[in-house]
């Protein structure tokens, strides 16, 4: 475990040092076992804060600090009470919600059919090789960019990737992408027809909910494709899609039954194919949804015979 927790840290360092922070501020000696530390202020270099701290706690879940907080840290007049566990900058700032329709205003200029494929592809070089946050460093294999028809009419919207996807570098080709095909083609349509992405590019550990600092900042790039395909709907699958898309925290049951926009799109709410597969009785309720697309969309559904 101890190994585990610094690797962890040690790819954290990293992706500080890649944002140019290259050492702490902190008061005192770290606590062992309860210890009142002496407290005083020191400068003290990277590798030291590694060792010290994977001795006494593991890698915080959420990886949000930013170069500014770093650097302009406090330090603070000696006191006499014992030094905390975890040091105080290290607390990531709270994210703000923000919708999609509210991050940037629609384009002027829309990107005409017969070039969408190719604006995608841009998006898509654009992102290179991305380091801009923590999932970089957490395991990641592969970018998973999108998948689908660039001038589809259609659009789903997950979570992030999976284990499979991660192989892959395609959207929603596991077990839970195999149930979404299904989902597709009972609505009369082929995978081919759609196009699918996610909320992040780069998979989680353990398949984790994305952290905001890591769905704040991958937003971006599907806010730019969302607006290349320019979809008429857009089928939201499980809360983390909704909770960015729509920059609101609310359950399932109060953001289904009704439409939404996203980029001058109407947007559907339904649950991740995923959970379905947990809970297959509330496949009837992800149809009811799907239904209500159809109907918006003049599909009819795949024919039975």
């Amino acid at each position: 475990m101890a190994g585990e927790a610094e690797q962890q840290l040690r790819a954290y360092v990293e992706y500080l040092r890649d944002m140019g922070v290259h050492d702490f501020y902190r008061q005192g000696e770290p606590v062992y076992g309860g210890a009142t530390a002496v407290p005083s202020v020191a400068t003290v270099d990277l590798a030291a804060v590694v060792e010290s701290m994977v001795e006494t706690q593991s890698l915080p879940t959420k990886a949000a600090v930013v170069e500014h907080q770093v650097a302009s840290v406090p330090i603070a007049a000696a006191q006499s009470s014992p030094v905390p566990s975890r040091p105080q900058f290290l607390e990531p700032p709270i994210a703000k919600l923000v919708s999609f329709d509210d991050l940037v205003p629609l384009p002027a200029t829309r990107v005409d059919a017969e070039h969408k494929a190719e604006a995608l592809t841009a998006i898509r070089a654009e992102i290179g090789d991305c380091t801009r946050c923590p999932l970089a460093y957490a395991g990641r294999r592969t970018i998973v960019f999108g998948d689908g028809d660039a001038n589809a009419r259609l659009m789903f919207v997950g979570e992030g990737p999976g284990a499979d996807e991660d192989t892959s570098g395609i959207p929603f080709v596991g077990k839970a992408g195999q149930l979404l095909n299904n989902m597709i083609q009972a609505m009369g349509l082929k995978r081919e027809q759609v196009y699918i992405a996610n909320i992040v590019k780069c998979r989680p550990p353990a398949n984790r909910v994305p952290e905001p600092v890591e769905a704040n900042t991958c937003d971006q790039f599907l806010l730019q494709q969302i607006d290349v395909v320019q979809p008429q709907v857009i089928v939201a699958l499980g809360s983390t899609a909704a909770t960015y898309l729509l920059g609101v925290k609310q359950s399932l049951s109060a953001l289904r039954g009704k439409w939404h926009s996203c980029r001058g799109a109407k947007l559907a709410v339904t649950y991740h194919p995923a959970y379905l597969l947990r809970d297959p009785g509330m496949k009837g309720e992800a149809w009811k949804d799907l239904q209500r697309v159809m109907a918006e969309m003049g599909l009819k559904g795949a024919s039975r015979g």
